[in-house]
């Protein structure tokens, strides 16, 4: 890999929100020229004080930053790709794993994913365990990962995990942020050793270290030194003193190499506190330009064949088919979420508001018309915000992940959108299944099984579209509590406008109960109990249309009305999916 003159800028918004004056945006260069090269067999580390951008051009690197960022960065000669992609391993500094999975389960259905289609399951299987293996994962292989409230693995096995899950595909590059960050010297060791024998296999290793002790920092081939987004240093590790003592600066005492080229960096040269650190900055930037800028330009102009395997390992297509890859996801994904979607609490939640549900509307009659409509309203209601609820955390939570399975080009987004659709389905349908049939025997509704069934046809109709509601407003927003909000908003809208309320609407916002799914949904209900012509008695002796009955009459109910309500939840099924899958095309693109 050859990265040349690469500079990256942010545009800076002006603090204030919404009572922010409207000044004109700034940019802010984050990394100014950086070039350097690393071969098959190296492992270079970057190094830095916090906010240098070693992270940001390592991200850049790994053909994960978007935004103006110019260069040229190529890997074989070649510039990224879609293909590159997926012979590349990233590992971020922060783990992102499935915290219900066990250590094998996590790497198993990596494997399955990621692997090429030539190999058979047992194959991807054995592959995987030959990774715990080799990483000293055996111990704990049958251990959840674990998360912020759920105790799993330790801090030094999760990254391990996370760095196995890239070595899977045996990566001709990989990058790893910060990979001994939070870990004991003795951890840190087992994980950069194994790096290094990935290195010296002829892959390349690209890492961000912070503070490295000096066992590992003289196991890195090469070392990038930036502060504040300059190079000071490019080169071999072994030479790194020679250099820094040639433009003058050399430690006063012996000390860890890795220490010494932070407090450069920082600008700290001695024990001199009265030294100017801009100064000494400026003098080893100045330094780098006039003596390291030309030698790091001619090894950019070796030939890479030279350097390059003659074995190509490239995957040029999708690894798996979709109908493998919406089987391994479908799966994983129950798995992981089969602990939230069957909890105790959840049922016992239900259940309870069926039986009290069924208690209040005990054996309602048509007689008393406004109760039995009112309860047809309340269930329509009930199962538009309860699934909806449940559905705009979906999104978000599997934000990280999606971004970043995406980015490795692991499966297609299609896939990964249906399985996660199927998988939610089995508890989002046999809860309300369980729920009206204890409340239509209890309330005492209409008795005969084509109501009974036509009705549960409505309330499963209804949650299929509100799920798709809510998985549309988390995936758009991604963020739980703006979700949260918007939802709550939305579904006010649509229970004030559904005709239950208020039956003489102003024109003005009348509109809204034709984007209602409640509207809808208890028109049907409606239809589902009454028939066109059917009568009730008011206890007078008079018999009164059911359909000209106020609370019927505002939402009516007719063949026409029916048909038309099915085809426009229809309607509604499909666009908020759409839009959802949309939202879902943005996370985790990376440049082409």
């Amino acid at each position: 890999m050859q990265f040349d003159e690469v500079v990256y800028k942010i545009r800076i918004q002006p603090a204030g929100g919404l009572l922010k004056k409207k000044t004109k945006s700034e940019k802010r260069q984050i990394l100014n020229g950086v070039s350097g090269s690393v071969y098959p067999g190296e492992m270079l580390a970057m190094l830095g004080p916090s906010g240098s951008g070693k992270t940001t051009l390592l991200t850049s690197l790994g053909g994960r930053l978007g935004g103006d960022l110019t260069g040229t960065i190529t890997y074989n000669g070649k510039p990224f790709s879609n293909a590159m992609k997926r012979n590349i391993g990233f590992v971020t500094q922060d783990d992102v794993l499935y915290p219900n999975l066990t250590v094998a389960e996590t790497l198993v259905y990596t494997a399955l994913l990621r692997l090429p289609r030539t190999l058979t399951k047992a194959e991807k299987v054995n592959h995987a365990e030959a990774v715990i293996a080799q990483l000293g994962l055996t111990r704990c292989r049958n251990s959840i990962i674990g998360g912020a409230f759920l105790r799993g693995v330790s801090g030094g096995e999760r990254k391990r995990v996370s760095i196995g899950q890239e070595m899977l595909i045996n990566p001709s590059l990989l990058f790893l942020d910060e990979p001994t960050s939070g870990l004991d010297s003795t951890t840190a060791q087992k994980i950069v050793s194994t790096l290094w024998e990935l290195a010296n296999g002829a892959s390349t290793v690209v890492m961000t270290i912070h503070q490295p002790s000096s066992r590992l920092f003289y196991m890195f081939h090469k070392v990038l030194l930036m502060s504040e987004g300059n190079p000071l240093y490019f080169g071999k590790g072994a030479h790194v003193l020679a250099y820094f003592s040639s433009v003058g600066f050399s430690p006063s005492v012996a000390m860890n190499p890795a220490d010494f080229l932070l407090d450069l960096a920082n600008g700290v040269a001695t024990a001199d506190t009265n030294e100017d650190e801009e100064a000494v900055k400026q003098s080893l930037v100045k330094a780098y330009k006039t003596q390291l800028c030309k030698v790091v330009k001619m090894e950019l102009a070796v030939d890479v064949s030279l350097h390059t395997s003659s074995n190509d390992r490239m995957l040029k297509g999708w690894s798996n088919t979709w109908l493998d890859q919406f089987s391994v996801l479908l799966r994983r994904g129950i798995k992981e979420r089969k602990h939230d979607s069957f909890s105790t609490m959840k049922i016992v939640q239900v259940l309870i508001v069926a039986v009290l549900v069924g208690i209040f509307w005990w054996q309602s009659t048509i007689n008393h018309l406004q109760d039995q409509v009112g309860l047809l309203f309340f269930i329509s209601n009930f199962w538009g915000i309860y699934p909806l609820f449940q559905a705009l955390f979906t999104i978000p939570k599997e934000r990280m992940m999606l971004t970043k399975e995406r980015a490795s080009g692991m499966y297609r987004l299609s896939s990964f959108f249906m399985a996660l659709t199927i998988g939610d389905l089995p508890m989002e349908l046999a809860l309300p299944t369980v729920f009206y049939a204890i409340v239509y025997w209890m309330a005492g509704l209409k008795p005969k099984p084509g109501a009974f069934f036509s009705g549960l046809f409505v309330i499963l109709y209804n949650v299929l579209i509100s799920q798709g509601l809510g998985l549309a407003i988390g995936a758009v927003v991604m963020d739980q509590q703006t979700a949260t909000t918007l939802g709550s908003v939305i579904m006010l809208a649509f229970g004030l406008g559904s005709g239950f309320y208020v039956q003489h609407v102003p024109v003005f916002i009348a509109w809204v109960k034709y984007i209602s799914i409640n509207q809808y949904s208890l028109k049907l209900l409606l239809a589902s109990q009454y028939e066109y012509d059917q009568t009730y008695n008011c206890g007078t002796n008079q018999t009164f249309l059911v359909r000209d009955f106020p609370a019927v009459k505002s939402v009516g109910i007719s063949m026409k009305g029916t048909i038309l309500s099915v085809v426009v939840m229809a309607v509604m099924l499909v666009f908020y999916r759409l839009v959802t899958y949309l939202a879902l095309m943005r996370v985790g693109v990376t440049r082409k």
